[in-house]
């Protein structure tokens, strides 16, 4: 085992966070604000979380530039929950939404929200992701409630490099992974959801960032804990919430903020990602990415070793010995295999930089 320094940490979720933050959260996890306690045994509805509570609503505020007729919520249940939540909260409108699905999340959402009303999808979905067929082939219901798609998957690698046209229809999206890592316009959007486990922070919150007159008319069979119109009304804070989570999450703000903020966030995820898929085509076929040109995910990198393919003996051997080097979690999904290297935003362009050296000397030894 290195040190937590040598360690390169490529998971997709939970991911890498910060070092700083984690060095502060460390420092002062026995003695919050001076209080004696860890900010993990202090009251939901004590002013000092209320605070942190407010700083980091006012941080999603001012680094993503949300307007002001958008409400920003903390809610648990994941993006998973959120899947559901959207249904619930936004479909009672028409009964029928619209799903983009390119890919496991955006799939999974669909199949969640379908429990709820009538779901059409936009395109065929393709046996292998790995493409966003063109916008002008998609067939849009006028009448939809919303019409959702995933930003970045997580899984397949598959990232929108635009913002779909809706026609005046709330356009929904799931930024978990890719929330925090460019600038865009959120009042093109009708709803944003981002589980944090990725860029912002550890698992147990998500954030939802939703237009005010998309509140106030859940179905009723909504639970209190999803309904939007609720969460909001309590400032997030209707039941306990994850307050460690919470906490760190806007620590994380606060270092986005420290480190030039979302334009700089964008910056390196360019920089790195550049130089990885330089890497792999580069490779003359020793390494090769599934995913069009046009639609590659700059924060999840998948990559087949050994050819276009991937020999799978191979593959194992490439993380067998990349784990004796402290990289770790380079695995692909389970539903996909291969190799799969994200680089959120804690991940250094030093990080990437050494994996492409051991990629590198991995195929001098085994083309």
């Amino acid at each position: 085992m290195g040190s937590v320094n040598t360690v390169l940490n490529f998971g997709a979720g939970p991911a890498k966070l910060p070092q700083e933050v984690l060095e502060y959260v460390q420092k002062e996890l026995l003695n919050f604000n001076g209080m004696g306690m860890s900010v993990m045994e202090i009251s939901h509805r004590s002013k000092e979380y209320m605070k942190i509570n407010s700083d980091a609503q006012k941080s999603v505020r001012e680094l993503l530039k949300v307007p002001d007729n958008y409400k920003i919520l903390f809610m648990q249940g994941g993006g998973t929950g959120a899947f559901a939540a959207v249904a619930m909260n936004l479909m009672n409108r028409t009964g029928t939404a619209d799903y983009c699905v390119t890919g496991t999340w955006s799939s999974k959402a669909a199949q969640e929200a379908a429990k709820y009303g009538k779901v059409n999808y936009v395109f065929p979905v393709a046996k292998k992701p790995g493409s966003i067929p063109d916008q002008s082939t998609w067939k849009l219901d006028p009448n939809a409630s919303y019409v959702y798609y995933c930003a970045n998957e997580t899984v397949d690698g598959v990232e929108y490099d635009y913002i779909p046209e809706t026609n005046g229809v709330p356009l929904v999206s799931d930024m978990s992974s890719s929330i925090m890592t460019k600038e865009f316009d959120v009042s093109k959007f009708g709803v944003i959801l981002a589980g944090a486990q990725k860029n912002i922070g550890p698992a147990g919150v998500t954030v939802i960032i939703i237009r005010d007159d998309l509140i106030g008319n859940p179905m009723k069979i909504c639970p209190s804990v999803f309904d939007f119109t609720n969460i909001d009304k309590n400032s997030s804070i209707h039941n306990t919430p994850a307050t460690f989570s919470v906490y760190v999450m806007n620590l994380v703000f606060e270092w986005i903020k420290k480190n030039g903020g979302v334009p700089e966030m964008e910056r390196q995820a360019a920089k790195k990602s550049e130089l990885l898929y330089n890497t792999i085509k580069e490779s003359n076929g020793f390494y090769s990415c599934p995913i069009d040109a046009n639609c590659r995910s700059r924060m999840n990198i998948p990559f087949r070793v050994g050819g276009a393919e991937g020999n799978e003996a191979l593959e194992e051997k490439f993380l067998a010995e990349a784990q004796k080097l402290n990289m770790h979690q380079l695995k692909g999904h389970r539903s996909v295999g291969g190799i799969r290297a994200s680089l959120y935003n804690a991940v250094l362009y030093s990080d990437v930089q050494g994996l492409v050296n051991f990629m590198l000397e991995f195929k001098k030894y085994n083309s």
